[in-house]
């Protein structure tokens, strides 16, 4: 039975649309289980009909045309119940409905199962049997597994219009595909699918022929995409920052890493070919980004994958038969993919790229980071996105719902038609808002700050619009090498982040690695790596790594006076004091060995429960605090965002960690402690006038969301932001929150900040 089960869902997923896929299922499941008839009926909301989409043993052409109004008969106390029903005589329930137009006799056995995603009944699969049968409960597993494997699709079929076909109706428009909304923002355009024609994972071991021969085909491919990456970011360097084509400074970077060239030629040494001793060297390195619990980091895995992929293409052209053809790309461009890469956008002209649709990704993903630089709106994690079937259809991006409409009917385009004008007039007015300060009406002022990360040695950043970087990210530098970077070397990056934003403060957080984060060079393998050795933890019981970044900091500072240091996923008050007292200590060596440097500013992340509750004995200790919302969100409410599963339950405007926030303001104003707020909370417009209303001392954020929050900033009063908090602070759940805050931005003229069509 398993064996069955597996065929018929390769048989589905292989399936070129959902009628066919119907098809095969009711065929092979009449086949397994020897019943006499097997169908499926899909709901049609919009009539509250379900409908007879396939059928394998019923009359074919009853298909469509069969219609049971939704509380009707055995099907609809299936679909009422939300469980299988399992009758050896159906004839006999009092719910039975016999329609003798399907040419059915007197069937007697009867199971049904409700086809469900995300407690939504799309459907009922059914069996029959003209004996009376009470099947058993491996006929109901069978059935239950494959209606779950069924839900996707029809979910997809529901958003394309394709299931109004199925079930003769027109599509009423109101049908989508949801992901999260990674870049704010409305697009219409044609769908182009962009793919990997390298398949590392394809790759089969072979000989090498001519050792010398495959060790410079090699080379002669890194150098190749290097200069692929040099030439995209010189045709993006008009619209990108600085900061933000540093990310094809770290793919350079990643690519020439001794490792990952060094360890490619010893396997080619020892005799394998270049592109098999490609892919065990890519697998090494991407797994041991794929196991880290940092979604940031965790991204790079793919990166990774990406890069290898492409040095394959490059191998792939030096074989016979190797060629390469031109794409064309829509003069609108919506790029689609199961993980859309840096290297793939890069690839699209910056003047016919208007979106992007991603299966697979995360707001932390680097073509999420790039997408809301360049203001263009993208949808991430679209689970089960049918990315082959998207090329040339017409689609529409809701960035801030998380929304994709494929080919939507005329009343739906023109209606994200006048969105999307009513987006470029507010673009154009959101300009106006450069160079001037984030102040209320009654003058207070909020300093918006930049999240950083992304900079290595070779490139510095400018962001205008920024009062200084909130968040410097100091992992990816150890990363992307073979051992610790010496102090030196880490004494000229943070010089280049220092030097280039001073006076404005920069503020860089300490390295947080281990457990589930190691490092090529500092592997730890632990059986429970989420509270395991990690961050904080690592660095103190290694306080020659510590002092090593430590003096590298404070060193980069000599001259200026706006390094501020921040120690990450702080759990303990004496986590706290012994690491201060490192920080102490490299100080006062530094100053023996004859540099002039001050003390800078020393605080702490508070990212989970335990410091929050601890917040006004951590506001005594240190000189400000930063909250990282994304993961005091996550631990709080107990869900990955990042799990298409449990995503919606994901909601930074929870009272509750509202409550928390405010909670730990209150405490830090006590001592005066400066609080800053870091991660997507901070770049939400609707979130402004509440964090506002709290005390908050400053918002870090993207570069993408500075103008927005400004503006929101600039048209509120501080009485007026404790009004709206003590509104949201009487809601039971997030979505109170967001029509308040939707609201009052309503009325100040700035909802088409949160939402399009206000």
């Amino acid at each position: 039975m398993l064996d069955t089960l597996h065929r018929i869902v390769q048989e589905v997923t292989r399936a070129n649309d959902l009628g066919k896929a119907l098809q095969l299922l009711t065929s092979g499941v009449r086949k397994a289980i020897q019943a006499d008839v097997c169908s499926v009926y899909l709901t049609d909301f919009d009539s509250r009909e379900h409908v007879l989409a396939a059928t394998e043993g019923l009359r074919p052409e009853a298909v469509g045309k069969v219609r049971l109004p939704m509380h009707r008969g055995l099907i609809g106390l299936v679909a009422e119940r939300a469980e299988p029903l399992n009758l050896d005589d159906a004839t006999s329930h009092p719910r039975y409905l016999y329609i003798p137009h399907t040419g059915e006799t007197e069937y007697h056995g009867f199971l049904g199962v409700p086809i469900i995603q995300y407690r939504t009944v799309l459907g009922v699969l059914v069996v029959r049997q003209q004996q009376p049968r009470q099947f058993e409960d491996e006929e109901v597993t069978f059935l239950f597994t494959l209606a779950a494997q069924l839900a996707g699709a029809i979910k997809h079929a529901q958003a394309s219009g394709e299931l109004a076909t199925l079930t003769n109706r027109r599509s009423s428009g109101s049908h989508f595909m949801e992901g999260r909304g990674s870049a704010t923002g409305v697009a219409i355009g044609t769908g182009l699918v962009t793919y990997e024609t390298a398949d590392l994972g394809a790759v089969p071991d072979r000989a090498a022929r001519d050792i010398p021969a495959e060790r410079q085909r090699l080379l002669d491919a890194v150098d190749a995409v290097e200069n692929e990456l040099q030439r995209m970011k010189q045709r993006l360097a008009d619209t990108l920052s600085c900061e933000d084509q540093a990310l094809f400074d770290a793919l350079i970077m990643m690519l020439n890493s001794d490792s990952l060239i060094t360890r490619t030629i010893e396997l080619i040494d020892e005799g394998n070919w270049a592109p098999a001793a490609l892919r065990d060297t890519i697998g090494e390195h991407a797994r041991i980004f794929d196991a880290m619990e940092d979604r940031y980091l965790r991204e790079r895995g793919s990166d990774v994958r990406n890069l290898g992929n492409r040095v394959l293409k490059h191998l792939e052209l030096t074989e016979p038969g190797g060629s390469s053809n031109p794409t064309r790309f829509p003069e609108q461009t919506i790029l689609v993919g199961d993980e859309i890469s840096v290297m793939q956008l890069a690839e699209v002209p910056r003047e016919k790229l208007v979106g992007l649709v991603s299966a697979r990704g995360s707001n932390s993903s680097h073509v999420a980071i790039l997408a809301r630089a360049m203001g263009i709106p993208a949808v991430m994690g679209v689970s089960d996105l049918p990315v082959n079937r998207m090329e040339a259809r017409e689609l529409i991006i809701d960035g801030y719902r998380g929304r994709v409409y494929v080919s939507p009917p005329p009343s739906v385009f023109d209606e994200y038609q006048r969105l999307a004008d009513e987006e470029r007039a507010l673009s154009h007015e959101l300009q106006a808002l450069r160079e001037l300060p984030a102040e209320t009406v009654d003058g207070v002022r909020i300093p918006l700050m930049l999240n950083t990360g992304l900079v290595l040695e070779q490139q510095t950043i400018g962001a205008a619009d920024a009062e200084g970087i909130g968040l410097y990210r100091t992992e990816l530098p150890f990363m992307v090498r073979d051992s610790f970077p010496g102090e030196n070397v880490q004494t000229i990056n943070y010089h280049r982040v220092i030097s280039e934003f001073a006076p404005r403060p920069v503020t860089l957080r300490i390295l947080d690695i281990g457990g589930d984060k190691p490092l090529p060079y500092f592997p730890i393998e632990e059986s429970n790596p989420f509270l395991g050795w990690r961050g904080i933890r690592i660095l103190l019981d290694h306080p020659e790594i510590f002092l090593t970044q430590i003096r590298a900091m404070l060193r980069a500072s000599v001259g200026f006076d706006n390094l501020h240091i921040m120690l990450p996923m702080i759990t303990l008050l004496s986590e706290v004091d012994d690491a201060l007292n490192l920080i102490h200590r490299a100080h006062d060596e530094l100053i023996e060995e004859g540099y002039e440097l001050n003390m800078p500013k020393l605080g702490v992340m508070i990212e989970v429960p335990a410091a929050a509750y601890q917040a006004e004995a951590l506001a005594e200790r240190v000189d400000f605090i930063s909250i990282g919302s994304n993961d005091l969100t996550q631990y709080l409410l107990a869900v990955d965002r990042n799990n298409s599963h449990v995503a919606r339950l994901y909601d930074d405007l929870h009272p509750v960690v509202l409550q928390t926030i405010r909670q730990i303001t209150t405490a830090a104003t006590a001592h005066d402690t400066p609080v800053s707020i870091c991660g997507e909370l901070a770049g939400n417009p609707a979130a402004a006038p509440l964090l506002l209303g709290m005390g908050v001392s400053s918002l870090s954020m993207s570069s993408g969301s500075l103008l927005r929050v400004k503006a929101v900033i600039r048209a509120t009063s501080l009485p007026r932001a404790r009004e709206l908090l003590r509104g949201a602070m009487r809601c039971h759940d997030g979505d109170c929150v967001r029509k308040l805050m939707e609201h009052a931005l309503d009325s100040l003229g700035l909802g088409g900040l949160v939402r399009p069509g206000r």
